[in-house]
């Protein structure tokens, strides 16, 4: 429907029946709504007067310069004089240069009638320019400390997106148009999608689409064999397709956080599938999702239960005393630990080369992810699993959905509560709703230990166990690999922890997102990456010296593997002393 009839009733009214269809999918989901909504909820683990602390904070400061707030709202004003002033002429029938433009990548705004119709070309100019105000205002005050600076800018962007004209039915023009095309059908079958929703354990809005992935089959398929398990994990090893192989093997530590398939998605950008074709005996961990009963596990049972059992039971599969180690995002951190333990012990020989991915080692510069380490913040969450004795998978993807809100949430929120649309199938999607829990020991151990006291940048302080950690003592050689446009883990944060490994190593430079940038098969063609052999102490003059190519980063870290390395024939799973235990990709990853 054009522009001009969007507000022509449309020619087939929805019918009686299916009017009585849509009202009793609403009833019904509010029925379940209601009964979700009885049941008391014992502790949250995130802190709820901390948005409300944190732009006091920042007001309190910010007027301690009120001549610097008496500009900002100085030049707010006569910003608004002139929207108005441009709006009235476009109203009246003349041409007017639009005064602010969506970002590149905002795809809130992309249906031509929020250029076209004066109207919502208002709403969405006013929008973005009260956002561009309160973020400079954030951004540019003065006499406010930076903890405080970062806080307020997490809160007031949370409160920016969900604001957007485009959640709201009565603003957003392409869900007006919807609404009178089926007759109402969408408002109320988005209504009963939305109570839904809230009738679930996460109570977040749920990606709808036709298609559903089963793992196995259409992700998580690379042919292998679980050969080892234990209380924490599986370990798999995949079947060879050439017919001789790297002679050390490669082992992957993923994170706690999400299953390890993010690596192994469909076959066409699988990371695992790709290493397995380059030659390498591949062996994965794939963690348990955790129940209370092992909520007393901490950092110290998850690399030894981890990492170094995996070693020892790559050795006994193999014969091989020495694997190459790699892990993304947690799981490399915890790589660099296990990597540093062993060299503690006097056994750094068994690790030939280490590989990080969007991992840290120095937490002084967690940027926007700081708002959820202040001390108040960290006594709810300890509140909060002292009672539940784990942080739950929805928990979790709350956290991590807020963060990324107009992606993982108020996309959602259009497409089905707005349109009631579904959306078309994501491999990734679906691996980042598929969650895992972390014990309280555990992550209690991460947010004390590394978060707020950052003991790996002083060698010997962090102690687990019996082991004191030093990433100064790894001697192997090692990979650090970035993703530029990384929200998680800030290319210049890994940077910084990349000096502290002991070994020679290597700083890499992906382009795209945490996990978008590591899914880059060659075949895409896409992203691009940068190189250095130096290592300046500061970060932006390794990017000036850098030097960008085109394409996956996927080829320059495997020539890094493989520079040097003996060939040997294929070792198929379950034909050494570990035999095999099921098939790939395991029991442990199905777990709910």
């Amino acid at each position: 429907m054009s522009d001009k009839g969007m507000w022509t009733l449309p020619a087939n009214a929805p019918s009686p029946t299916e009017l009585a269809s849509a009202w009793s999918r609403v009833v019904e989901s509010a029925l379940d709504a209601a009964r979700a909504g009885m049941v008391p909820r014992t502790s949250t683990a995130f802190d709820p007067a901390a948005p409300a602390r944190a732009l006091g904070e920042f007001t309190m400061q910010m007027w301690t310069d009120p001549l610097g707030v008496l500009r900002a709202a100085q030049a707010a004003s006569g910003e608004w004089v002139e929207l108005w002033s441009r709006a009235a002429r476009s109203a009246a029938g003349a041409t007017v240069e639009p005064m602010i433009e969506p970002q590149r990548g905002d795809r809130r705004f992309k249906d031509p009638s929020w250029s076209e119709q004066p109207v919502f070309d208002y709403l969405k100019q006013a929008y973005l320019l009260a956002s561009r105000q309160a973020n400079s205002l954030i951004e540019n005050a003065q006499g406010v400390d930076e903890p405080t600076r970062t806080r307020a800018a997490f809160f007031v962007q949370s409160y920016l997106d969900a604001l957007s004209p485009a959640n709201f039915a009565f603003t957003n023009p392409e869900a007006i148009r919807r609404a009178i095309e089926t007759g109402s059908i969408s408002l109320l079958s988005g209504l009963a999608n939305l109570l839904a929703d809230a009738a679930t354990e996460a109570r977040l809005p749920q990606r709808r689409t036709g298609t559903e992935f089963e793992l196995g089959k259409d992700l998580a398929a690379t042919p292998g064999k679980v050969v080892f398990q234990n209380e924490l994990m599986q370990l798999i090893q995949y079947a060879p397709v050439t017919e001789t192989v790297w002679k050390r093997p490669l082992l992957y530590v993923p994170p706690l956080v999400n299953k390890y398939y993010l690596l192994d998605l469909q076959p066409k950008s699988s990371l695992i599938r790709w290493l397995v074709e380059q030659g390498h005996t591949l062996f994965v961990i794939s963690w348990i999702n955790p129940g209370p009963e092992l909520a007393d596990r901490g950092m110290a049972d998850y690399i030894g239960l981890g990492p170094i059992a995996a070693l020892d039971s790559i050795e006994r599969a193999t014969g091989e005393k020495q694997v190459d180690i790699f892990g993304f995002c947690m799981g490399g951190t915890l790589a660099g630990i296990a990597a540093a333990i062993l060299a503690g012990r006097g056994q750094a020989s068994r690790i030939g080369s280490l590989t990080t991915i969007g991992s840290m080692f120095d937490f002084s510069n967690m940027g926007q992810w700081e708002t959820f380490a202040e001390p108040r913040q960290a006594e709810a969450m300890q509140r909060h699993l002292e009672a539940k004795g784990v942080l739950t998978a929805h928990e979790l993807q709350a956290l991590f959905s807020v963060v990324r809100a107009n992606d993982l949430i108020w996309s959602s929120v259009v497409s089905h509560y707005l349109l009631d649309r579904e959306a078309p199938p994501s491999d990734i999607l679906h691996w980042f709703t598929d969650g895992a829990h972390i014990p309280r020991a555990f992550l209690l151990d991460w947010v004390n230990l590394l978060l707020r006291d950052n003991l790996l940048t002083r060698p010997g302080t962090l102690q687990l166990d019996k082991d004191k950690v030093d990433l100064g003592a790894i001697a192997a050689p090692a990979m650090v690999i970035s993703l530029k446009d990384d929200h998680v883990s800030a290319w210049e944060a890994t940077y910084e922890g990349a000096k502290l490994l002991g070994g020679k190593t290597r700083f890499l430079l992906g382009g795209s997102g945490h996990n978008a940038g590591v899914i880059n098969p060659p075949s895409a063609n896409k992203h691009g990456y940068w190189t250095n052999a130096a290592m300046p102490a500061d970060a932006e003059k390794w990017l000036e010296g850098a030097t960008r190519h085109e394409g996956s980063w996927w080829p320059e870290w495997q020539a890094w593997l493989s520079r040097g390395g003996e060939r040997v024939p294929g070792r198929v799973p379950g034909k050494g002393k570990l035999k095999a235990i099921e098939p790939a990709p395991g029991s442990y990853v199905r777990m709910r």
